[in-house]
C-alpha cells in the first residue's frame, strides 16, 4: 500500500533535464507537505493480495476526507458501510454509524508512523519515515516511505504523486497484503470553518474510551 530505490540515478538524470520537466517524487512530496496546510477530496480503497501467482482484489470502499495540519482530520467511509474517523488534534473518534458506537482514543503520537501521518501529520515526516524515490508507473511518480518504528502495521508505504499532488497510496503489511488508495477531487488549502473538526457525539451512542 514497490519498486527498487532509484534515488541516485534519478538525481543524476535530473541535472541534465530542462527545468520544465516534472520534479521527482521526493521533491514533489516535500513541496506538497511544506505548502499544504489543509486539503479535502475523495478516495477509493481496495485490498490486493497475490494468490497462486495472481493478484486478487477485494473489499473496495469509498468515501471522502478533509484535513488540517497537524493532526486534524475527518476520514469518512460511505460505501459499502458508513464509518467516520475524526481527530481534533487531541483525540481520535471512530464512529460506527450502523452500531451507533463511538471509540475514543488519545491522539498523542498514534499517527506518528502510520499512513495517516503522510497526509495529516506534522511537517517533520522524515523523523518517522525513511523516504526514497521509487520510480514512475503509468505517469505517476512514486515515493517509498518505510516507517522507522518497528511496531507499525505497515512495512512499506508507497505514495504516488502527479503535478505535485498525491493521487495514490499503497500500504503493504507483513502478510503480503496491499491496501491501494486512489485520490480524486484533491483540493489544496481550502477555506475551512474553525469548528470543522469538533466532534459532536451522536445522540444515544455507546461510547468506548481507550
Amino acid at each position: 500500500m514497490l519498486k527498487p530505490i532509484l534515488m541516485r540515478g534519478l538525481l543524476a538524470a535530473s541535472l541534465a533535464l530542462p527545468a520544465c520537466v516534472q520534479a521527482a517524487a521526493l521533491e514533489q512530496f516535500r513541496s506538497f507537505v511544506a505548502n499544504t496546510k489543509s486539503a479535502r477530496g475523495e478516495f477509493r480503497q481496495r485490498m490486493v493480495k497475490e494468490e497462486d501467482g495472481k493478484l486478487r482484489t477485494s473489499g473496495e470502499v469509498s468515501g471522502s476526507f478533509v484535513f488540517s495540519r497537524p493532526g486534524k482530520f475527518i476520514w469518512t467511509y460511505r460505501k459499502p458501510y458508513e464509518q467516520v474517523l475524526q481527530a481534533d488534534g487531541e483525540k481520535l473518534f471512530i464512529h460506527d454509524k450502523d452500531l451507533n458506537q463511538v471509540t475514543v482514543r488519545p491522539l498523542g503520537n498514534a499517527i506518528g508512523s502510520s499512513p495517516a501521518a503522510i497526509l495529516f501529520g506534522s511537517n517533520d515526516l522524515e523523523k518517522n519515515f525513511t523516504l526514497s524515490e521509487a520510480g514512475t508507473r503509468d505517469g505517476i511518480d512514486w515515493l517509498q516511505a518505510i516507517p522507522k518504528a518497528k511496531d507499525t502495521q505497515f512495512e512499506k508505504i508507497g505514495i504516488g504523486l502527479k503535478e505535485g499532488v498525491p493521487v495514490a497510496m499503497e500500504l503493504r503489511d507483513g502478510f503480503g497484503q496491499v491496501s491501494v488508495l486512489s485520490f480524486t477531487k484533491f483540493e489544496k488549502n481550502p477555506s475551512l470553518p474553525g469548528t470543522q473538526f469538533r466532534f459532536v457525539m451522536p445522540k444515544g451512542a455507546d461510547v468506548l474510551e481507550q
